[in-house]
Parts: C-alpha cells; structure tokens; sequence
C-alpha cells in the first residue's frame, strides 16, 4: 500500500474466513502474490495537459481472495484494472502477476501472460451473431483447442452458471443476468487463475445482481480463482470481497479487511462509501429532529461483539435513567457483529451523566444533549 494510504490494522490476518468453511488460501513466503503493484503511477498527457490516473500505487492480491476496488468516477479504478491486464502501460513502477512482470516486456510475453487472465465486462461484450455456447466456445477456438474438447468445455461451463438450457439461444433472447452468466462462463474458458470483474453488475437490477455476486463468489469457492471487484457500489463490496481498497484521486486512502472498512472507516471517501449503505448514524439534521422529539440526551455508540451496551443499561435502570433506542442498525459482516445505535437518556442530571460515562467507554461514542 501507498504511503498516503489508511490501512486497519485490528486483525494481523488480513486474509481471514469469509464464511463458514471458506477461507482465503494465503500466500506463503515462497508463492507470489497474484497481483503485484510496486510503486505505479500513470499519468495521461494531451498536449501540454497532464492528469495522474494512479500516483504511486503499491499492492499486493493474494492468490484465492476476492478483492474489491471501489472508488468515485475519476478515481483511477478503470485505469487500475487496465493495468492489470496490460491494456495501458504504467508512466513508472512495476505491475507483477503471480510474480511475472507484465509491464515492460514484449506484447508475446504479455500475451501469455494475458491468458491466465479472464474479463467481465459491464455490457457483456458477447457476439449477437452467436449462441450462448458459441460466445463461450469462441475463446477456446482462438486458443486452438480440438472441437470435441471445446463442445464438452462448454456444456461444463453452461452447467456451471446455471444456463445448460441456453446453450442455443442468441444474447437477444437471454435477460441480463443470463448474459452475464455468459460473459463469466466464457472469462472462464480457458481455466484462468485471476478473473476481472468491471463493474459486472452496474447494468442489473438489484435481484440480477445477487445471482450474479454469488456465482463470482462460487467461482471462487469452487475453482479458486483470484477475483478482483471493480465497483462504485459499497453493497457489492460487502456481499463479496475479502478485503478492499479505497482510491480517491488515483491513490489508495484505505485498505483493510471488508469487516474493519464497514465496521469502522478511517478515511473520509471510505465514510461516505459506507454511509451510503449502512444508514446508521444520523446526521446533523436528524439529530436535530430527534433532539426536538426526544427529552434528555442522546448519545450514539458504536457495537460490535467486544462492545455493547448491556453494562449501561444496568446501570441506566439501578440510576433510574429511561434509555430508548431512537436510531441505527446492526448488521452481520464475515461473521461478525457490527453497528451503531443512537440512545436518548432521560432522568436526573447526574444520573444521565453517569449512565453517558458508562457509554462513553467506547471510544466512538458521541453525544448530544436535545434542545
């Protein structure tokens, strides 16, 4: 990671179960990451005007991870991606896959390299004039496999995303989810090690999006494929990567486990992100609003499985203090608990007070006394 950048640090395992019965092989000593930044920066040039992609991006993609990339239009994730399969070249630095440079050598090493890569693409990039079978044979046709081996790949693959009923149909006959269904089986094709998805669900609808995340996600289990997310949506992040980074005017602000961005952001793009899909702590103007509706004070506590707020409530009732839950949320991420709620406390001053230190244990809590 870059030296401008935010890492979370609560786990010194930042490769860790997912869920029940997958974990995320990790890299050992003697294996090579995936994919390798070291150093990049890119900057495009018109004329005598000049604008960095990607400023002096390190990073390593461990080998059997998804890792999810998210970032605002401009922030240098297409360009990121790019890279990665050398469709640009970088101004300076160094991009490795599973140890190989794929920057600064001949477009024949490039080309071997690029066939242990596969690409979704947001619009699915599939032939009309072909089937579903034929879009996902045409791959190996150019890699030069025997018919009979491509017709049984294909019908493996068709069975594998769910679409062995397709195999006839041309893309104006199947919905988006179906063809992007192909576009996976086809990325798939020739059994690459590191698959791109580019914003592979940003033309879905919300159910489509779903099926198409937990077939990425089965692709990973199963096949163990490296998977790299590139999105500008925070809830695709949570449903399936291992670990994210953050990038903001081409740098990496953050970069931690998925659970540790969710369960407590650092950097200010990363708060944003994650405010757009949790929703659990109010904002200036709510807070006024609860302030006006609610009497005593409220306070907002950040909860997690190390953190509750069962102490104070024993203490708020010993005090004769009225604790009401007034806002927030908590969710479940990587199997851990974690969220924020906002409390009005009401009784005599100095039992609020008490009540409020009890709570003011959590170094996140905030509080705010109502007008």
């Amino acid at each position: 990671m870059s030296g401008n950048a935010t890492e979370s640090t609560a786990q010194p395992n930042p490769h860790a179960v997912t869920e029940p019965g997958h974990a995320v092989r990790r890299a050992t000593a003697s294996e090579h990451a995936a994919v390798e930044f070291r150093s990049v920066t890119k900057v495009f040039k018109a004329g005598r005007q000049s604008h960095t992609a990607l400023d002096d991006i390190d990073l390593r993609i461990e080998r059997g991870e998804i890792f999810g990339v998210i970032g605002y239009s401009g922030a240098g994730k297409s360009t990121l991606v790019r890279l990665i399969n050398a469709l640009e070249q970088p101004t300076s630095g160094t991009v490795l896959i599973s140890g190989d440079p794929i920057t600064g050598v001949p477009e024949s090493r490039v080309r071997q390299l690029r066939r242990d890569i596969g690409m979704v693409f947001q619009q699915f990039n599939l032939f009309r004039s072909r089937t579903a079978a034929g879009n996902i044979e045409y791959p190996l046709k150019v890699a030069g496999w025997s018919r009979a081996r491509r017709k049984a790949r294909v019908a493996e693959l068709l069975e594998f995303v769910g679409l062995a009923d397709k195999a006839r149909s041309y893309p104006d006959q199947l919905s988006g989810g179906q063809k992007q269904r192909v576009g996976i089986a086809r990325a798939l094709a020739t059994s690459p090690a590191l698959l791109l998805a580019d914003e592979a669900t940003s033309a879905l609808d919300p159910e489509t999006t779903g099926e198409v995340l937990r077939l990425l996600k089965k692709v990973n289990r199963e096949l163990g494929v490296t998977i790299v997310v590139i999105t500008h949506e925070m809830d695709v992040i949570r449903a399936v990567a291992d670990r994210v980074a953050v990038l903001a005017e081409g740098r990496i602000v953050e970069l931690a486990r998925t659970f540790d961005v969710f369960a407590a952001p650092r950097a200010a793009p990363t708060r944003s992100f994650v405010e757009t899909v949790l929703h659990n702590r109010p904002n200036p103007e709510e807070l006024q609003r609860l302030g006006a509706k609610h009497p005593g004070r409220l306070v907002t506590v950040d909860i997690d499985d190390e953190r509750g707020i069962g102490t104070a409530l024993a203490t708020a009732a010993q005090a004769g203090v009225t604790v009401e839950i007034v806002y927030g949320g908590v969710s479940t991420l990587q199997d851990k608990t974690f969220g924020s709620l906002t409390l009005a406390l009401d009784g005599a001053a100095e039992a609020v007070d008490r009540v409020a230190g009890v709570l003011a244990g959590s170094p996140a809590a905030d509080e705010r006394r109502s007008a």
